[in-house]
């Protein structure tokens, strides 16, 4: 079995794989975040897309680079996927299982395609590992539920983005929404992190790889709800989870980062929605 890659060797700072890389990432602005603006700015974001992947394949063509296209057609594949329904916060049951269905094949063809199709072992979940925990690691999550008690509650009231998700009343709404929040949170590192950057790291260096798959990670979180000023929250995060991974190679440590912050979440959506209800949040609507 080929080294994993996330432990792929240095890559230049300035290379040409450099701008298929932009393309494909700029494409999710229009693809997620400005999708509602026009039928225009999807057409452009789906010309940005294939571009990318063309690019790529006259870099590889001409020896600028080695299996860019493969990589960055993967990522394009997931986010076609994504592209087909929109990811605004809906838990009404068969908008449920329809998000679902969709978020799962996002992961799992790209998964399979570089599996059975290119054969190699480029996207890989690493459900063992990473242990033990150091301290500074469960001081960390410690740092994640403090720092979402204290800001979230304010971000989501003071802003009115709360209103981007549904009211919950009834038990079963507020048992959908749980789960809802949760399972996205768990697809946002299977296909965010693991698989995309992952994929950018087989190609440019770390941090470039974090910021291409960040600019990937935010837009989707934008057309989910995370809006206003949601991007000075979501910016760092995204990237946070791409570096952390890169230094603990551990999937089961930052999915417990995310469903922290996502247990915050969640909470404050029910607290918003219901008039305050939840006593220990230091804001109310």
């Amino acid at each position: 079995m080929p080294a994993d890659v996330i432990d792929a060797p240095r890559h230049p700072r300035l290379s040409w794989a450099l701008v298929p890389g932009i393309l494909l990432s700029g494409s999710a602005l229009f693809l997620f975040a400005w999708r509602h603006a026009s039928v225009g700015v999807i057409i452009a974001g789906y010309g940005m897309l294939v571009a990318s992947v063309v690019v790529a394949y006259l870099l590889d063509r001409r020896g600028l680079s080695t299996g860019l296209a493969k990589d960055l057609s993967l990522i394009a594949l997931g986010m076609v996927i994504v592209s087909t329904i929109s990811v605004e916060a809906d838990i009404s049951w068969g908008n449920f299982f329809l998000l679902g269905f969709v978020l799962a094949l996002a992961v799992a063809v790209p998964y399979l395609v570089s599996r059975f199709v290119f054969k190699d072992y480029s996207i890989r979940f690493r459900w063992r590992g990473g242990w033990p925990w150091s301290r500074v690691q469960w001081g960390y999550l410690v740092l994640v539920l403090f720092l979402g008690w204290a800001i979230l509650p304010f971000y989501f009231i003071t802003s009115g983005v709360y209103l981007n998700w549904p009211a919950v009343y009834e038990w079963h709404e507020i048992l959908r929404l749980f789960v809802g929040v949760n399972a996205v949170g768990t697809w946002d590192e299977l296909f965010f992190i693991l698989t995309v950057f992952v994929l950018f790291r087989r190609h440019f260096p770390t941090w470039q790889a974090n910021v291409l798959q960040t600019i990937i990670f935010v837009s989707f979180l934008w057309e989910l709800g995370y809006q206003a000023w949601g991007p000075l929250l979501t910016i760092p995060f995204a990237l946070l989870q791409g570096w952390i991974y890169f230094q603990t190679k551990s999937l089961p440590y930052v999915l417990t980062v995310h469903l922290l912050f996502d247990a915050i979440v969640f909470l404050v959506i029910v607290h918003a929605r219901n008039d305050g209800v939840i006593p220990f949040f230091l804001i109310s609507p």
